[in-house]
């Protein structure tokens, strides 16, 4: 496909995504790539696969992590956690069925082909300070750069976070090739989404290890390509997340604005140029031109260009009946068990009662647990989210079925069209994968219309996808906890939703569908990959 205008691109991701693959495009599945990076000839550092089987009741100290609280760490947030096998629908008539064999992660990632990776700076006494690759497979760190760069990391954060602070750093990227292979340039829209499932799951992970944390979308790209030594023709950092062991990461006082610039191509200056081989499986891949666009078009080259958003003035919506939900306190559950329980149903989903008091749980935990520091909203505490849910609820208890739109600040269901919209919902979905007349919720999880280019550029659109991944995590871990299923999906018509839920008046659009609900256990064998 030739390149095409951007802001056509977005809108043809959101609305028409038939028009962002080419007609002739056919996977080939026989080169497909690794879903985890693996580097050669590198220093490797085993970590513990004695992994404990819950999280609660640890005691945090205030003192740095060990080598084996990392390893912990990494396993919970993006480890090999099962190996499962399960049978494949197929043909009656046919003798034997195929047997289908995955290695499971906690996070789900669409298609199953996790185009994140997670790298991380540390500063721990067991092991060189330096910069790490996560080698999910292996259950190992890869040193990839040795050396303390708190400076560096700090400036290509615009000096606004106390990095010395810190034990380290996470930082999450986005290997393109490794579902651009499947979805061609729809996969631009996945990246972001599944990026922000992992932070989502390392900020929820880090909380049960003492970790504080705070999430920069902004950072001078190529200077945090260079210091992992990525090529940027193939993979890219989208967020950069300190970690400390104090309360709060120190927000920095910024001193005179021209002073503090500082150039991407000027701090790599700081550091040699490094580079490492790594393997991939995949033996034709194919050019991805226009991620590349994107990518090039979404960059920071300097730390004038970085911005806090401040909050629009909220558009009043045409529709202001409210259904109180009762008061709930947040859930208490098991963040291990909730993890290791998630399923993403298709046919498994079963029509059951939903109570009231369990609705309310769901929607008051996944909103509460979504708030996070992070570099948009600056040290403004407990800033409006940038994504809500919209749902359409059927068959639960004192809830007209409906469409309505979840206000977090007033726990109330603002009801948009009452009525039962499964079938509309149903004619929507690309794929028949799932009966919605199974599914007590579809959930729609919403951003604003314009993707904050206005504020952020064309960088906005990736963020606002991390964010939604990062709610749809919350989400899912909620309706675990509540023992129901969530399948998120980008295969639904958003103009048909958006006019289900008259958005416009919100100046909002739908991102990713959930639905979600009870579900009959599906059958296959897991085995754990931990000790």
């Amino acid at each position: 496909m030739s390149l095409m205008n951007l802001d056509v691109f977005l809108h043809h991701l959101q609305y028409d995504p038939d028009k962002v693959k080419p007609l002739n495009w056919e996977t080939d599945w026989d080169d497909a790539p690794l879903p985890y990076k693996l580097y050669r000839d590198l220093p490797m550092i085993p970590l513990s696969r004695e992994v404990p089987v819950t999280l609660e009741g640890r005691v945090t100290t205030g003192e740095p992590p060990n080598l084996r609280d990392i390893g912990h760490f990494l396993y919970y947030t993006f480890g090999l956690t099962q190996l499962t096998q399960s049978v494949m629908e197929g043909d009656p008539s046919e003798e034997s069925a195929g047997v289908l064999q995955m290695c499971r992660r906690f996070v789900p990632s669409g298609g199953g082909l996790y185009p994140s990776e997670l790298y991380l700076y540390l500063k721990l006494g067991e092991l060189p300070a330096g910069v790490y690759h996560y080698d999910a497979a292996h259950h190992r760190l890869a040193l990839l750069r040795e050396g303390n760069f708190d400076d560096y990391v700090a400036k290509s954060l615009g000096n606004r976070r106390d990095v010395s602070g810190c034990f380290g750093a996470a930082f999450v990227s986005t290997v393109y090739w490794k579902n651009f292979y499947k979805y061609n340039n729809f996969s631009y829209r996945l990246q972001g989404l599944d990026a922000g499932i992992l932070i989502g799951q390392l900020l929820e992970i880090a909380k049960r290890f003492g970790y504080s944390s705070s999430v920069h979308f902004q950072f001078l790209d190529q200077a945090v390509n260079h210091l992992l030594g990525l090529s940027e023709q193939e993979e890219s950092v989208y967020a950069v997340i300190p970690l400390s062991t104090d309360p709060v990461i120190r927000w920095m006082e910024r001193g005179n604005e021209d002073q503090d610039t500082v150039s991407a191509s000027e701090l790599c200056g700081d550091l040699l140029p490094i580079k490492h081989d790594h393997y991939v499986r995949s033996q034709r891949i194919a050019d991805y031109p226009i991620l590349l666009q994107m990518s090039e078009a979404s960059r920071l080259d300097s730390t004038r260009l970085f911005r806090e958003i401040r909050k629009d003035e909220q558009a009043i919506p045409d529709h202001a009946l409210a259904l109180p939900l009762p008061p709930v306190d947040r859930l208490s559950y098991d963040l291990a068990a909730a993890c290791r329980n998630r399923f993403s149903p298709e046919t498994e989903f079963i029509s059951k009662p939903i109570g009231l008091s369990r609705v309310a749980a769901l929607l008051r935990e996944t909103t509460a647990s979504f708030s996070y520091h992070n570099d948009l909203d600056g040290p403004r505490e407990r800033p409006e989210p940038r994504v809500c849910l919209y749902g359409c609820f059927y068959g639960v208890e004192d809830v007209p079925d409906g469409a309505y739109r979840y206000d977090g600040a007033a726990h109330a269901l603002q009801s948009v069209s009452l009525g039962d919209h499964r079938q509309r919902l149903q004619e929507g979905m690309s794929l028949p994968n799932i009966n919605l007349f199974q599914v007590p919720f579809g959930f729609h999880v919403a951003g604003k219309r314009n993707f904050f280019q206005s504020q952020l550029g064309k960088r906005g659109y990736r963020i606002q996808q991390m964010e939604a991944g990062m709610l749809v995590h919350r989400l899912l871990l909620a309706s675990s906890a509540l023992g129901m299923g969530g399948r998120p999906l980008l295969g639904f018509d958003a103009n048909s939703s958006d006019a289900l839920y008259r958005t416009a008046s919100w100046d909002e659009t739908g991102l990713i569908f959930i639905p979600v609900g009870p579900y009959r256990q599906r059958l296959r064998l897991a085995g754990s990959l931990s000790r």
